[in-house]
């Protein structure tokens, strides 16, 4: 892609960022080669150490950014006792990157049940099976653990775990970043100021 075709349009006009990113990740999903939903979630654990993982983006509109986790997790542990996260899209094929920060919230049950209801039957076995992030003796375990439950939900629908839902961000702050020619990047920060935003361009 051109430098041309990259620079086509000035975003830095943009007035609000929630219909700025949905044209990003709309243009992303059409060069990314795999998942352009995909994100690096920042949260922190009771020592102040932080902890960096890649999820993926289910939705997002004005009031947030939403993925799924399980609860009992490492980043879900961290996110129910923080309320804080950050997160960092990077499209390489467009030489973009959206920053998000901001405070955290569980979605409301019938979102997230509808989401779960969406997934593939595997995916919903999985989320019964995984005790994500603790320590498995072996392969042979999770298999096992997948089969039993498996065999348990054999018909009808899969509940969903009580353990496992979403998670919103409800955004302070998200900055978008342009690579341009000798690094005199573009960046402009969108800020939450009441009910509206504040916009400030950046040094790159």
């Amino acid at each position: 892609m051109s430098e041309k075709a990259l620079t086509t349009g000035d975003f830095t006009e943009e007035s609000e960022p929630y219909s700025l990113f949905g044209t990003w990740l709309a243009e992303a999903g059409k060069s990314e080669p795999n998942d352009p939903n995909a994100l690096a979630l920042a949260t922190v654990d009771e020592s102040g150490m932080p902890n960096v993982r890649m999820v993926l983006l289910k939705d997002f509109d004005a009031k947030g950014f939403v993925f799924y986790t399980n609860f009992e997790s490492r980043k879900g542990v961290e996110l129910l006792s923080a309320r804080k996260a950050a997160m960092c899209f990077h499209w390489k094929s467009l030489r973009r990157q959206v920053r998000v920060r901001g405070d955290v919230e569980i979605v409301a049950d019938t979102e997230a049940d509808a989401y779960y209801a969406s997934r593939p039957r595997g995916s919903r076995i999985g989320a019964w099976a995984s005790k994500q992030s603790r320590p498995l003796e072996s392969r042979f375990a999770l298999e096992k653990a997948v089969a039993e439950y498996t065999a348990r939900y054999a018909i009808g629908e899969i509940p969903r775990p009580s353990h496992w839902s979403g998670f919103r961000l409800k955004p302070v702050s998200i900055e978008f970043w342009h690579d341009r020619p000798f690094r005199l990047h573009d960046r402009i920060e969108f800020r939450r100021a009441g009910e509206g935003w504040e916009k400030v361009r950046m040094y790159p």
